[in-house]
This record gives C-alpha cells, sequence and structure tokens, in this order.
C-alpha cells in the first residue's frame, strides 16, 4: 500500500512538472517536444527525490530525445547520474569505457552549447579524464592539452598539475620528447603565474600545486643537466637579452642536480640581475657564488636578495636560514647566530631548524678565558636543543643527541665553586661576537 501511495505521489509530481516544461517555448526541445518534455518532467523529479535508480533510465530517454542545448541540467545532473552508474559498476571494463565517452562527451556539449559555463565543463572534462581513464597516458595527456588550448588562463590550477603529470608519464614510455615536457613544464608555471586567486585558500592551493609541479619535475629527472645546457645553449646565444628566456634558463638549471656552476647559468643570472635587478636574480647570483666558492659574493648577493622588497617575510625567512647554514659552513659563525636568530619570529615553521643551528653554533664555538667561560657556551647550545624539540617534535631526537653530547662537558660542581659560580646561577656568555644569558649546571 506504501508503495503505491510513494507512485501515485511521483506521478502526480511528474504530472507538476511536466506542465512547468510544457509552459516554455516549446522550440528549444527538438522536433519531438512533447516526448521530451515528458522525459524531462520524468527524471528532473526523480532526481530531486535522490532516486537515482529511477532517474537514470528517464534520463537517458530525454537525453536521447531532447536537443542538447534544451537545458543545461540535462547535461549537469546527466553527469551526476554518468558518475553514479561508473561507480556502480566500476569493475565492468567495457561498460565503463562507454560511460565515460559519455560523461566527457556531456563537458564538450555543455561547453558548446553554454559557452559561459565552458570553463567549468572543460576543468570539469579534465577532472574526469584523471579520474576515470587509467592505463592510457596518451588520451589524458590529449584531453588535457585540448582543455588548456581552449581555456587558456581559465584552466584551473589542478589540471595544468595533472597535465604535466601525464606528459611525465608519457615521457616514461617514451610518447613525448625531452623538449616537449621542458616547453609544458615552462608553459604551465607561467600559466599558474596567471591565475588571479579568489580568496587566501585558493592562493595557497596555487602555490602547492606550483611546488609539486616543481618536485615532480625534479623527481622524473627529465632532464640531465647535460640535456639543459644543450638544449638552452643555443637558444640564449641567439636571444642573450631575453629577460623570460634567462629567467627559465635559471630556474630550470637551479632545478637540476649540480647544473648552476656553467657559463650558460653565469650568463642567464648576469642577464636577469642587468635587466631586472630582482629577489630572485639576486638569489641565484648567491647560488652561482656559493656553487664557485666565491662566499664573500655568496653572502652579499642572499643579504641583498632578502633585502628587496618584493620577498615575503616566509621567503625572506628561508633565505636567512639558508644564509645562517651557509655563513656557518664557511666559518662565519657569529654572522651565521645573527642570521638564524631572526628566522623564528618570521616562521614558526622554521624556528625549530634555526634553533637546532644556533645550538650547534654554540656547542662549536670556542671561548677564552678561565675553565667556566670555555665551558658556559655548551649550557647556552643546550639551551637551544631544548627550544628547538619544543618548537619541532621531529628533531627531539636529534636534540636530545646533542644534549647529551655537549651535557659532557659542563664543569664540575666543585670546579664552580672555585670561580664562585653555583647551579641554577644565571650567567651572560660573551664569545665570538655572539651574547647569550643562560643557567649555570655542573656534574657531580
Amino acid at each position: 500500500m506504501k508503495k503505491v501511495f510513494l507512485a501515485a505521489v511521483s506521478l502526480t509530481m511528474i504530472l507538476s512538472g511536466a506542465k512547468v516544461f510544457a509552459q516554455q517555448d516549446m522550440s528549444k526541445y527538438g522536433p519531438n517536444a512533447d516526448e521530451c518534455v515528458k522525459y524531462l518532467s520524468y527524471y528532473t523529479e526523480y532526481y530531486k527525490q535522490k532516486n537515482y535508480e529511477d532517474a537514470t533510465p528517464n534520463w537517458r530517454q530525454a537525453y536521447k530525445i531532447c536537443p542538447p542545448s534544451s537545458s543545461q541540467n540535462l547535461l549537469i545532473q546527466g553527469s551526476d547520474l554518468i558518475s553514479r552508474v561508473i561507480s556502480k559498476n566500476s569493475k565492468n571494463t567495457i561498460m565503463v569505457e562507454g560511460l565515460v565517452d559519455t560523461l566527457l562527451t556531456l563537458q564538450d556539449q555543455r561547453a558548446q552549447y553554454f559557452p559561459k559555463y565552458a570553463a567549468t565543463a572543460l576543468n570539469n572534462k579534465a577532472t574526469y579524464a584523471a579520474k576515470y581513464i587509467k592505463n592510457d597516458p596518451k588520451r589524458v595527456y590529449d584531453i588535457y592539452e585540448g582543455v588548456i588550448e581552449a581555456l587558456g588562463n581559465q584552466t584551473k590550477a589542478s589540471v595544468l598539475f595533472n597535465d604535466f603529470k601525464a606528459a611525465v608519464d608519457l615521457y616514461g614510455n617514451g610518447g613525448l620528447e625531452t623538449e616537449a615536457v621542458l616547453n609544458i613544464y615552462q608553459r604551465n608555471l607561467a600559466m599558474l603565474d596567471t591565475i588571479e586567486p579568489s580568496s587566501d585558500v585558493e592562493k595557497a592551493q596555487i602555490g602547492d600545486f606550483r611546488t609539486n609541479i616543481e618536485n615532480l619535475f625534479i623527481s622524473s629527472k627529465v632532464a640531465s643537466c647535460e640535456d639543459l645546457l644543450a638544449l638552452f645553449g643555443p637558444r640564449y646565444e641567439a636571444n642573450p637579452n631575453d629577460l623570460q628566456l634567462a629567467t627559465s634558463i635559471v630556474k630550470m638549471l637551479s632545478l637540476a642536480e649540480d647544473c648552476n656552476d656553467n657559463e650558460l647559468f653565469l650568463n642567464a643570472v648576469t642577464t636577469m640581475y642587468t635587466l631586472e635587478p630582482s629577489a630572485d636574480a639576486a638569489y641565484y647570483l648567491y647560488k652561482l657564488h656559493a656553487a664557485r666558492g666565491n662566499v664573500s659574493n655568496a653572502v652579499k648577493y642572499l643579504q641583498e636578495a632578502i633585502d628587496k622588497d618584493e620577498s615575503d617575510v616566509k621567503t625572506d625567512a628561508g633565505y636567512l636560514y639558508e644564509l645562517a647554514v651557509y655563513s656557518f659552513k664557511n666559518g662565519r659563525s657569529s654572522s651565521a647566530f645573527e642570521a638564524a636568530s631572526k628566522v623564528p619570529s618570521m616562521d614558526q615553521s622554521l624556528a625549530g631548524k634555526a634553533y637546532l643551528l644556533i645550538g650547534t653554533i654554540w656547542g662549536s664555538t670556542s671561548c677564552g678565558g678561565d675553565e667556566i667561560a670555555r665551558r658556559a657556551p655548551y649550557w647556552v647550545a643546550c639551551d637551544y636543543m631544548s627550544r628547538a624539540k619544543a618548537a619541532d617534535p621531529s628533531l627531539e631526537a636529534e636534540a636530545n643527541r646533542y644534549i647529551g653530547q655537549y651535557s659532557r662537558y659542563f664543569p664540575q660542581a666543585a670546579e664552580a665553586f672555585m670561580y664562585d659560580v653555583t647551579n641554577g646561577q644565571s650567567y651572560t656568555v660573551v664569545c665570538g661576537g655572539m651574547r647569550a644569558t643562560t643557567t649555570v649546571r655542573t656534574v657531580k
């Protein structure tokens, strides 16, 4: 009895829906307008009730009879229904292949007949291709390239990433040459730069996709340093004052392993710095001089990159940490300490690493004076190791190892007594251009 009642209710709603369709201009429903309207109303009412099982066959009839331009919902809701059927029949490979073809066709039709929503439709097409087409990177790649060609800067960041991934997969199968993959890499990164985010969340997502593309490029080893030099060397010689080309060359060579100590890198960086002395150009000059062992120049240019107005706080924090590491490795402990000390307040995610580095700097510092003054840096070193593991729990094991190492050099209690210092007493350490206040600790 309940089923009969529900059927009656459904029929009433369907007839009501049919009247709504019938009140509209019937010409857009094609030569079989009455049948088109009937099945549109049938599937629509079932769809509204979330009765997708009954909605699907009625949608199929509507899609068969109605012109694609008759209703955008025919294409949107049809995409949802077909996606549900694909999920339900995921193990039936042949059936799924046909359904995927239909799903992709729906997106093309929406883009064609409702051009205002073409960007949404074609971006969806790319997403469906990545989700449902397996073991056919060439087809996925062709779909992505078609979407990008049609949409230009309306292409979503996720599509640009998946397009490059498909290109890398094709390269691995011998389906694309190195130069083609490199061109796609550069184009897609440039297109990411043209996307205007509508929110901070989208801005962060775009940044993540850029990082993912760069990481994929590095891990894929698409091109060796020799390949890049052979490819870009002639291009640079033909256009030595092309800023965009020079910038691309520098970025590509920087991502390749051990590829920033060559004449092409030097020349391209020089072009960047001459034509546009930006933070990026200064940073790459740092990389160049660091690779060649020119410590003073390396430090100079990295500091210049930090001082440039266009770099944001997080970038500056990363540069400062890099400056601190580089300075410490090259015997400039006080400069390293000064740079690292600024990092925690600028980027909390780097605070633990910065504290660990500062602790290491103090632990390796030799101070003059009496026995207490010579051992005091180990107190400071342990202080910073404790800060490091508190700021970044992933560093706990390493920090504890250092604490165990440095604490062995604490003075004996009797020895400290001879210099009039006792456990728990405040003590200021001034050494090697650095200054810190710590607490006296002794061992028995």
